[in-house]
């Protein structure tokens, strides 16, 4: 029986649904996260399309239940550390991150460089773990930091998500990002090298946290940076990568995660 037949609303294939309140609080929230230093009462209202009235209420609700700061003195609101808080209450990132660290601080002793574990949130690569490089060189990105998927670390999760074959890393890795031979020795070696398009003098070298199945639960990415004092040739970068990655896998009880071992 149809719902027509049913007596019931046909069913629409995106719900009209709104909650201004809400919405006001998510604009507020959205603002201060993009806006270096405090804004006012008025700057925020003009900056959203709001009222000073209109918006009155909820930063007050804001700032009592924690996620906004109020300088007394100046009256400008800060977003505070809550929402960085209940992001890392978020049992994967809590897991990943247990399972992460210790890995990932042995790895950049051996290596004397930086690496970072990140994952995909909502079509776009964000850090969730960050281990400095113990020596005066190294790469960092913020934990919490975003990137997009034709990044390096978003090549490996995305040809490595969904089914594990490939095909959602191959709609990303078009001939202009990744050679179609370096695109399957990725997905073969489960692992990719390639120069960084953003940052010169830095080769990412990314490996992949794989289930069984061959899909991503994240990625470990080495931000290598070659100086003449760089301790270890990049081929080791790789190898010491790729053992911190089955480890990690190990630690997540992602028994006999799929790397296959690399021909000397």
């Amino acid at each position: 029986m149809s719902d027509e037949q049913a007596g019931l609303p046909e069913a629409k294939s995106t719900p009209e649904y709104s909650a201004p309140a809400l919405d006001k609080g998510l604009d507020i929230l959205e603002l201060l996260a993009e806006t270096e230093g405090g804004l006012g009462q008025l700057e925020i209202a003009q900056a959203i399309g709001r009222s000073p009235g209109q918006i009155f209420r909820m930063l007050a609700t804001l700032e009592r239940r924690g996620y906004v700061f109020r300088e007394r003195q100046s009256g400008l609101y800060t977003l505070s550390m809550r929402m960085f808080e209940l992001a890392h209450r978020h049992e994967p990132v809590r897991a990943l991150s247990a399972a992460g660290l210790p890995v990932m601080r042995r790895l950049a002793d051996e290596l004397q460089q930086s690496c970072n574990l990140a994952v995909i949130d909502a079509e776009m690569v964000r850090v969730i773990a960050q281990v400095e490089s113990p020596s005066d060189f190294g790469f960092r990105v913020r934990v919490g930091a975003l990137f997009p998927l034709d990044t390096a670390t978003g090549l490996v999760l995305g040809a490595f998500r969904a089914t594990g074959s490939g095909a959602a890393g191959a709609a990303v890795a078009s001939p202009g990002i990744l050679d179609h031979s370096v695109f399957e020795k990725m997905l073969v070696e489960t692992f990719l090298e390639l120069p960084d398009s953003r940052q010169p003098s830095i080769t990412d070298v990314v490996v992949p946290i794989l289930r069984p199945d061959r899909t991503a639960v994240a990625a470990l990415t080495v931000p290598y940076v070659a100086t003449s004092i760089s301790a270890k040739a990049p081929s080791t970068v790789i190898e010491r990568a790729r053992r911190a990655a089955e480890e990690i896998a190990e630690s997540l009880a992602l028994a006999g995660s799929p790397h296959p071992r690399l021909v000397p």
